[in-house]
């Protein structure tokens, strides 16, 4: 099978990433059955899709014309046989739950035609783990999107153990036909490439919030200049809960130093996730936090959080999950809008500054994740 004889797709959960996804591909001119679990989740879903249509239409990045054609592609469904029955290419997009994933994959196998190869958004877990739960492995892929799916550019095509290079190939192209930029992730690694290279910055925002100073807003203050979106904020953005589990996950599978945060188990445990909620670090009850920038930290700067994405990612190059720096730059440029990736921001600030940031923070707060790694002391990577 090729990419060209891929007609049909089904979007398997209509909540955020999954309705994102299925306007991703209607646009895109493929069929699309997005199904989800219940009538009213699936209903919301097609909600949401009618409403980003309109506001594209809107802006003139798209006719009426085509937004009407894209809506009649789209089959809403609850029933999972129908879905998929006749589906060339699936893509699951339900909650982080291990259990839950494997449970959706054991159905799909037995209910899709042989052919069909079965994707996950996972954004960190196991593309063979999850893969294990059915009989057609080589047809298993990580095909990770980022929120919101319509509009951020990057997708992490993931092979697991046992993913077939077709199957890659594949996956890599049908991501082209939808106006993104894919990256192959040549090793099933926890967090990939863009959660794996962001996770130490994760970590030294939970340290910062164990140790009580500085503030929140101090903390972002001293970024707001040069980030679209600063640490503690995104955090606040993406949720809390997401956070939560995420350093949960990583502290099971890189390292028990990624153990969350007394501090943000207590807000998770109190319902305080930030953006979803009103409430997390930031009030959002008025829209987006107003950060007070005169209130900077003079404690950290953005050549840390730059010296922790340079060092992890030379942990992908060293683990062999991607061997090309480029691909970690076109990731993480394309991943946020930071547009720039860390090995280009390496070679503008020079390894020997960005080693010594390591070292601080790694002394700071006794944590090796922050310790360079050999391929970080050398600084011959390039791109």
């Amino acid at each position: 099978m090729k990419a060209d004889d891929v007609k049909k797709i089904a979007v398997i959960g209509a909540g955020d990433m999954g309705n994102g996804i299925a306007e991703v591909a209607i646009l895109a001119g493929y069929e699309v059955a997005m199904r989800d679990i219940e009538q009213r989740f699936v209903d919301r879903g097609v909600d949401t899709i009618k409403k980003s249509l309109a506001k594209l239409v809107q802006k003139n990045k798209i006719t009426e014309d085509a937004s009407k054609d894209a809506l009649a592609r789209l089959m809403p469904l609850v029933d999972l046989e129908e879905a998929v029955k006749d589906a060339d290419f699936i893509i699951e997009a339900v909650p982080e739950i291990m259990d839950l994933k494997k449970s959706v994959f054991k159905d799909l196998d037995e209910l899709s035609p042989k052919h069909a190869i079965l994707a996950t958004n996972t954004s960190n877990m196991s593309i063979t783990e999850i893969a294990s739960a059915t009989n057609r492995e080589d047809k298993v892929v990580g095909m990770h999107f980022f929120n919101p799916a319509i509009l951020m550019k990057l997708v992490e095509v993931i092979k697991g153990k046992n993913t077939s290079d077709e199957t890659v190939q594949i996956t890599y192209d049908i991501s082209e036909k939808f106006g993104k930029v894919p990256v192959i992730v040549k090793k099933d690694s926890p967090g990939f490439i863009y959660n794996r290279v962001n996770a130490p910055t994760s970590l030294l925002i939970s340290k910062i919030m164990d140790a009580g100073s500085p503030t929140p807003e101090e903390f972002d203050a001293a970024f707001k200049a040069v980030m679209p979106m600063t640490p503690f904020e995104l955090a606040d953005y993406v949720g809390l809960d997401v956070a939560y589990h995420s350093l949960k996950y990583f502290s099971e599978v890189l390292s028990p130093e990624y153990k969350p945060s007394k501090v943000l188990e207590e807000k998770v445990n109190a319902k305080e996730l930030g953006k979803k909620t009103g409430k997390g670090f930031y009030d959002w009850s008025s829209g987006r936090p107003n950060i007070d920038t005169s209130k900077a930290t003079k404690e950290f700067d953005i050549t840390h959080l730059i010296a922790l994405q340079v060092n992890e990612a030379t942990k992908l190059l060293e683990e062999g999950v991607v061997d090309d720096p480029k691909v970690i730059d076109l990731a993480m440029a394309n991943g946020g809008g930071a547009g720039v990736g860390p090995f280009t921001l390496a070679k503008s600030i020079g390894y020997e500054t960005l080693v010594k940031k390591c070292e601080e923070l790694a002394d700071k707060f006794n944590v090796e994740v922050f310790r360079p790694t050999k391929t970080m002391k050398e600084g011959k990577v390039s791109v």
